[in-house]
């Protein structure tokens, strides 16, 4: 009796995690042809450059591709190309203060994309993403402060990029 219903709960298990087919979590609907992608660089052509900010974008967004899928990262000849450039580094000032300071400043990244999916040339995609990290009028842009927006925004716009790309939302 024992036997019968582990069989049946194995089966059943079974036919409730395959029998729908490949689900992902992350909702990227990667078509089983793609194998492989490539990140090239990101130029920086804003009017305020950042050192290193292109390699850092760079890297967070190869980072997330490959920890949302099962995508393996090529240098060269990939399935799913992404490119572009960074358009806008600013930081301006929201909020002002009586004696007309900044009371809260606003770093904004702006990022264009070109997508380019070489099994299924529909899905091309040419847009530009933005975001932004709000911080303190009275502290400067430098050290622990920078290296958080930096992140925060970084995780922000890689993600509407694969949302955008992958995910289709």
């Amino acid at each position: 009796m024992k036997n019968y219903f582990f069989y049946f709960l194995l089966v059943t298990l079974s036919l409730s995690l395959f029998g729908c087919g490949f689900y992902s979590f992350t909702g990227a609907s990667v078509p089983a042809n793609v194998k492989t992608y490539q990140v090239n660089r990101f130029e920086n052509n804003a009017l305020l450059v950042e050192p290193g900010l292109e390699r850092d974008f760079k890297l967070a967004l190869e980072d997330l591709i490959q920890n949302q899928t099962n995508l393996s990262l090529v240098p060269s000849n990939g399935d799913l190309v992404y490119e572009g450039e960074i358009t806008d580094y600013r930081v301006s000032p929201t909020t002002a203060t009586s004696q007309n300071t900044a009371a809260q400043n606003r770093l904004t990244i702006s990022v264009k994309v070109r997508f380019f999916n070489r099994k299924k040339e529909d899905d091309d995609l040419e847009q530009t993403f933005s975001f932004y990290y709000d911080y303190s009028g009275s502290t400067q842009l430098i050290g622990a402060i920078k290296t958080t927006a930096h992140d925060e925004i970084f995780e922000r716009l890689t993600q509407d990029i694969f949302n955008a790309t992958l995910a289709k939302w």
